[in-house]
């Protein structure tokens, strides 16, 4: 994986923003930057601002992650960065990203954090609980001596170590790592986040680098959330090893077959052997390759042999042979094919839907703007030749159109009043005191119960309630929709307007994050029977993590719904206001003919430049459209190969 990968990715979403704010750019100035639309738009270049690829590498202890992490990423720097030896060295979850708003640092979450009802993901959002330390990114040494805080440990007493989750009373490998003291040893550190300059995380990638097997059971924030969310999942064996019992009940239970995810067979070197051919050491490698695969349910070609310590020999040497025997190279071009297109085809999905609503508003604003001096033609020129009594009689038609006009306005405000209700009914379902008041019932449940069932039937009927919250809102949106909807109707059939009905909403992906978080916590506690305090402690973590997403989930779900109730009425209004307006100047034209005080002929010549002018504007609207639709589908591929040429 290069630099230059990622860059034809960035270029291309660039690309898309360029062809955004141009159409953006021209919309204003043409007056048809509606309050739905400027806020569609400026969504759109918030999310592709903060577009990220996450790539989760996941493993057990001496599987040599950390060492392919620096094989892959910081083979430039001259030197290992992770720390990478014999045993375990990441302790706990490490992420390494760039922000550009914080200084070069390493954050460490203090492990005592476990102790309370918050989430990793919760403390994102509290700087002061973090530990910071900074990097010197002139001194390679230095950083590195900084990045071993990611394996530091502590002992802790067993009834610490239980409180934080991180003891199991019946887990025998737990129980033997209990020394004379009664202490187990710990992580010093619950989550650590490097934020570094490096190249690809500028471009926006994310590294996730995992602590052992046992993590992934223990850590909800990394069951929950990090590994579902990731782009490309890493599953890393040793082929010296092979495919252990704990290998197979991750890959079951948290990481599967699928988009993005990819099994590595590391430490192919250990199979090397002088006194053997290449072929025969070849065709051993592929045995295990198929071996992995048969146990892991995969085809040979998902599985790939690597030598993670070899490649960084490699690359800090410059030794291409050595690079070639390692395989990382083929591993790093499948990762790219099968990240950043994924990751595009995701973006390029929500563009097609913003592009979509964008072009239908703005075609309709323009349409009506058409049909309007479409009818001022028609009526100025039927005055061609006609006598005083003929303007009068018309004078009288509009008046008498306009005050129907300004009476069905009273419906209007009257649809308001309703909508102001339901849109207060709408955020009695998903509003954060809700939200608040079900994760409180929850954990008092949890307090009074104290047995793994009854924790287990709490957070069964937490699901319940927030999947009826979810419908209870939905149907409140559908009476929205449906209310201006008829008053789109009325309008039309009453005045002739053709108005676009109303945006869609749609609390569909809420509904499937919320399914995704079950799903997960079903897999780890919903066959389970065994009642241990160990057990509840841990489940009781997990609900943190629960609470925490569900939170943040219905948190965008209000602002998604906020933003819906301001712009849905939008359409509507402005196309009557246009209409208003329109009739407001067939008003004031035809009295200022009656006046003598304007020539018929140079107001139909100045309609006439009006329609010609519409015509124009509609040709370059397209246009626009035109131009991002071919950002949007633009060959990232295609791109690269040619930037190669």
């Amino acid at each position: 994986m290069t630099v230059s990968d990622f860059e034809h990715y960035s270029a291309w979403r660039q690309g898309v923003v360029t062809a955004l704010e141009h159409y953006r750019a021209w919309v204003e100035q043409a007056a048809l930057l509606d309050a739905a639309t400027a806020q569609r738009i400026a969504r759109t270049l918030a999310r592709l601002a903060d577009d990220k690829l996450s790539v989760a590498f996941v493993a057990e202890f001496s599987r040599g992650k950390s060492e392919l992490i620096n094989a892959i990423f910081f083979a430039d720097y001259g030197q290992r960065m992770l720390p990478s030896s014999a045993g375990r060295t990441t302790m706990c979850p490490t992420e390494l990203m760039y922000d550009a708003t914080l200084a070069p640092s390493l954050r460490l979450l203090p492990i005592e954090t476990r102790a309370d009802n918050l989430s990793t993901g919760d403390y994102r959002d509290r700087p002061a609980a973090w530990t910071v330390l900074p990097l010197n990114l002139d001194a390679g040494a230095h950083m590195h001596e900084v990045f071993k805080q990611v394996s530091m440990t502590r002992r802790a007493p067993v009834e610490e170590a239980r409180r934080y989750g991180l003891y199991d009373d019946e887990d025998p490998d737990l129980r033997d790592a209990v020394d004379e003291h009664g202490t187990v040893e710990i992580s010093l550190w619950r989550h650590a986040i490097i934020n570094f300059p490096h190249p690809l995380l500028k471009q926006g990638l994310v590294i996730l680098d995992t602590p052992g097997l046992n993590a992934i059971g223990t850590e909800p924030e990394l069951t929950l959330n990090l590994i579902p969310n990731a782009h490309a999942v890493l599953f890393i064996l040793a082929a010296d090893t092979g495919v252990t019992r704990s290998d197979i009940e991750v890959w079951r239970n948290h990481i599967g077959a699928g988009a993005g995810r990819m099994v590595v067979l590391n430490k192919i070197d250990s199979m090397w052997d002088e006194l053997r051919g290449t072929v025969e050491v070849n065709d051993e490698i592929a045995r295990q390759q198929a071996s992995v695969a048969q146990v892991l349910a995969l085809e040979p070609r998902q599985v790939f042999p690597v030598s993670a310590q070899k490649a960084l020999v490699a690359k800090i040497n410059h030794d291409g042979d050595l690079l070639a025997r390692s395989r990382v190279p083929t591993l790093e071009a499948a990762l790219f094919d099968q990240l950043i297109p994924a990751k595009q085809d995701l973006v390029r999905r929500q563009l097609r839907a913003d592009l979509q609503a964008l072009s239908t508003a703005q075609t309709a604003m323009l349409a009506a703007r058409a049909r309007g001096v479409v009818e001022q033609l028609q009526e100025l020129r039927s005055l061609r030749g006609k006598n005083r009594t003929v303007v009068e009689h018309m004078m009288r038609r509009i008046d008498i159109e306009k005050r129907e006009f300004d009476a069905s306005l009273f419906k209007l405000q009257a649809t308001r009043a309703v909508f102001t209700r339901l849109s207060a009914e709408l955020y009695t379902s998903i509003g954060m005191d809700v939200v608040r008041d079900d994760i409180d019932l929850v954990r008092g449940q949890m307090q009074r119960s104290r047995f793994f069932l009854g924790v287990r039937e709490a957070v069964r009927q937490y699901f319940e309630r927030i999947r009826s919250h979810l419908d209870a809102a939905e149907r409140k949106t559908a009476e929205v929709s449906e209310m201006m909807g008829v008053m789109a109707h009325r309008f039309a059939s009453e005045h002739g307007m053709r108005l676009a009905l109303p945006l869609p909403f749609s609390l569909a992906p809420y509904r499937d994050e919320i399914a995704n978080i079950e799903a997960i916590y079903a897999r780890q506690f919903g066959t389970a029977t065994l009642i241990t305090t160990s057990r509840v402690v841990l489940m009781e973590k997990f609900f943190d993590t629960i609470a925490s997403r569900v939170r943040s989930c219905f948190k965008l779900a209000n602002v998604d719904a906020e933003a819906w109730l301001k712009v849905v009425m939008a359409p509507l209004e402005a196309q009557i206001r246009q209409h208003r307006d329109q009739l407001k100047q067939r008003q004031a034209s035809i009295q200022r003919i009656h006046d003598a005080a304007d020539s018929l002929e140079q107001k139909i010549d100045a309609h006439e430049r009006e329609q010609q002018q519409l015509d124009a504007q509609k040709t370059q609207l397209q246009q626009l459209a035109a131009a991002m639709a071919h950002a949007i589908e633009a060959d990232l591929a295609h791109d690269a190969a040619l930037a190669a040429a």
